[in-house]
């Protein structure tokens, strides 16, 4: 381990100043940080009520790859942010 020699500094200047810089980085890394929302999955009925569709309908579109869908044990699920990425703005 190397030793360093702080000449001129007290120890509460040294202290002072490391708190400074520390609370300074804590404070800009609080503005920028946005925590990570987990990924929400929705079933086919949960898209077919939320696009006010048939079943029928969710499950043709999955077939044409509008919608992805997501499978774990015989069930069909769906991320909300690719249901919502999928809608398509119409320009008027």
């Amino acid at each position: 381990m190397q030793q360093i020699q702080f000449i001129g500094t007290t120890p509460t200047a040294l202290i002072e100043l490391i708190d400074e810089v520390v609370s300074k980085r804590l404070s800009d890394l609080k503005k920028n940080f946005t925590p990570k929302e987990p990924t929400e999955f929705l079933t086919r009925q949960e898209v077919a009520e939320m696009l006010s569709v048939d079943l029928s309908t969710v499950h043709n579109w999955t077939k044409k790859e509008i919608l992805t869908a997501n499978q774990i044990g015989g069930r069909v699920y769906y991320k909300r942010s690719e249901v919502e990425n999928s809608l398509i703005k119409l320009n008027k």
